[in-house]
């Protein structure tokens, strides 16, 4: 990611963004997430099928939300994700703290916001490929309403969701609002790039988004 891209976000809500490409994590801020990459792979990441994004999503768990706990790992049976978990926050330009890039493998979460299982939306961010391949949300377009994805948190706990819709979204109308808006219901949002990587501007086009709630 060049200086440039690092700057260009910053922690407004009012700041759309886009997000994860290639080599590089984008940055994620109260806004959104910035992009950048070097698009390494030949395949483009899979896209979202019938499903969409939902217009609403359920109501969320009847139990309560659960205590703040640090997220260990994030388990997606469907696309066989068992991921390392690391926390991430904003640095002195407002741009995202990224994983360790020699580790695209790793995901992870926005650690202003919610951590999975808390009321709120928590948000993991990962890379979509590496110069070695994909990497660890590759394949989160392929997820499917109904999909369960478990995150293993530090209290011992494991929180669970349900995915309500897959969306893709150009990276100039990111849904800001529905990715980090609050409410009571405990929520999740997992971030990567989409579309076909364009080799002249080093980046993705659009950004994936699958919304989840917690399940009963």
């Amino acid at each position: 990611m060049s200086p440039a891209e690092r700057r260009a976000g910053g922690p407004s809500r009012a700041r759309t963004a886009a997000v994860v490409t290639a080599v590089t994590l984008a940055g994620a801020t109260g806004a959104g997430l910035l992009s950048a990459g070097l698009g390494s792979t030949s395949a483009s990441p899979p896209q979202p099928g019938a499903s969409a994004a939902p217009a609403t999503e359920r109501p969320g768990s009847a139990g309560p939300a659960l205590p703040r706990a640090a997220p260990l790992r994030v388990v997606i049976p469907r696309i066989g994700v068992d991921a390392e978990i690391v926390a991430v926050a904003t640095d002195d330009d407002g741009a995202l703290e990224v994983p360790p890039l020699e580790h695209p493998e790793v995901a992870g979460w926005y650690r202003p916001g919610p951590a999975p299982g808390q009321a709120g939306n928590a948000v993991l961010v990962g890379h979509v490929d590496s110069t070695r391949g994909p990497a660890v949300f590759f394949d989160l377009g392929r997820l499917r309403p109904g999909d369960t994805v478990r995150v293993v948190r530090a209290d011992g706990r494991t929180a669970a969701f349900t995915v309500d819709g897959v969306g893709a979204y150009p990276k100039a109308r990111f849904p800001t609002e529905r990715v980090y808006g609050g409410g009571a219901a405990a929520r999740l949002r997992l971030i990567t790039c989409g579309g076909r990587f364009d080799p002249r501007t080093g980046s993705y086009p659009d950004n994936i988004v699958v919304f989840a709630t917690a399940a009963g």
